[in-house]
């Protein structure tokens, strides 16, 4: 049996990693998976890259940021979709939006306010800038911020609780767009390829299990998000996880031309995909949304 460190984030999108480790799917392919749940997803290219961890579910727009530094991250597989949703807050109007909370530059839910601002009708914004998207979240709670940006299911948990609204998903604006992803590095898919595949594989399966099973999942989720279940529930009717998404090319090329108009790329991304394990599972005429 192979022995994984996989590092998860707290999310819908990182519900087919949560899974497959309860229901012992990675088991199940011959896999020793010890997982840790990382406070904030900055932390997490340098741990792969140090080898620290071996597999992460990280936001791509990271991963891609990373290769166009030269450093060898890799994504294997979809998992987060259309995640990021920009809250306003319960008593102000969209007409009132002066701060909008936003986590570190460069992860989707910057990216997704960031592309939104014009739909929206916003001028003059102060950005109130969090080191997680935890801060994000409880600028808007505590009233320091208008509105702010996040992922599932804290959007739904702010609509549940009537503190907040949606007003735009990352979908309004690029349909079909990745979130977080399975990631790994090219050295690792070079020397382990064993290992790389069947990774995937048990990512999969648990992604399908999510789709088929989302009140258990849910169940599942709430140990690691920390929130009632229901919330996560409510989460999974706005954006499943899709181990297809990395697959949705020109919502990826929309993110990366606003990532380089905003100078967050010093220069295109190479190699930072290889979806190879996931197409000999799916055919193209077999994908589907999962």
């Amino acid at each position: 049996m192979d022995f994984v460190h996989l590092s998860l984030l707290r999310g819908v999108c990182q519900m087919p990693g949560y899974v497959a480790d309860a229901k012992q799917f990675f088991r199940q392919q011959d896999l020793d998976v010890r997982v840790t749940i990382e406070p904030t997803a900055w932390v997490v290219p340098q741990k792969l890259l140090s080898g620290d961890v071996h597999f992460a579910v990280m936001p791509w727009t990271r991963v891609a940021a990373a290769s166009a530094k030269g450093e060898p991250l890799v994504l294997v597989c979809g998992s987060g979709c259309e995640e990021a949703a920009i809250v306003l807050r319960r008593g102000v109007t969209q007409e009132n939006v002066r701060k909008v909370a936003i986590p570190l530059r460069g992860g989707i839910k910057d990216l997704t306010a960031r592309g939104l601002i014009d739909t929206l009708g916003w001028k003059d914004i102060e950005w109130v800038r969090q080191p997680s998207g935890d801060g994000a979240i409880l600028a808007l709670v505590g009233q320091g911020a208008d509105a702010a940006s996040m992922v599932e299911p804290y959007a739904s948990m702010l609509e549940g609780l009537e503190i907040g609204k949606v007003l735009r998903r990352t979908g309004d604006l690029w349909p079909g767009a990745p979130g977080c992803s399975l990631a790994t590095t090219a050295d690792r898919i070079a020397n382990q390829s064993s290992v790389v595949e069947r990774m995937v594989k048990a990512f999969v399966q648990g992604a399908c299990y999510v789709a088929e099973h989302p009140d258990e999942s849910a169940e599942i989720a709430s140990r690691h998000i920390g929130i009632a279940p229901r919330f996560i529930r409510a989460a999974l009717a706005h954006c499943r996880p899709n181990v297809h998404a990395l697959h949705n090319r020109t919502a990826m090329d929309a993110v990366l031309g606003l990532m380089t108009r905003m100078k967050y790329l010093e220069r295109p991304p190479a190699n930072y995909l290889d979806t190879t394990v996931l197409d000999a599972i799916f055919p193209f005429q077999k994908r589907r949304p999962i």
